[in-house]
Parts: C-alpha cells; sequence; structure tokens
C-alpha cells in the first residue's frame, strides 16, 4: 500500500499562491508607486502624478 499523505499542506499552498498580495489590494491598502510620466491636466490646470500599485496594477491620478 502508499503511504498517506496530508493534503493540509497542499492546500495551504494552493491558497497561498491564489492570494499573492491580492488580499492587501482587496482591503484597500495599495503599494502606490509613482509613474515615470508625468501629465499636464488642461482642466485642472496644473501638473498631475500618475500612481501605479505594484501589486494589481491599479491606476490613481494625484494633484500635486
Amino acid at each position: 500500500m502508499s503511504d498517506v499523505r496530508s493534503l493540509d499542506a497542499f492546500r495551504k499552498a494552493k491558497q497561498k499562491a491564489k492570494a499573492a498580495g491580492n488580499t492587501l489590494c482587496k482591503s484597500g491598502r495599495h503599494k502606490w508607486q509613482a509613474a515615470k510620466d508625468t501629465v499636464f491636466d488642461s482642466k485642472q490646470g496644473k501638473l498631475v502624478t500618475r500612481e501605479v500599485c505594484a501589486r494589481c496594477g491599479k491606476t490613481r491620478v494625484k494633484g500635486t
């Protein structure tokens, strides 16, 4: 007969790989980094900085 193995380690590894940083972003704790390009917004009349989340890739615009 073959050895009996526990599936707990397999399940934990699968769940960890599935979550992989998305749990922080889903709860609103993004890791914002400034994008390299600076854009001039003609409606606001000032320079704005585009920020991108390093984990999920979501973008936001922050006025300077």
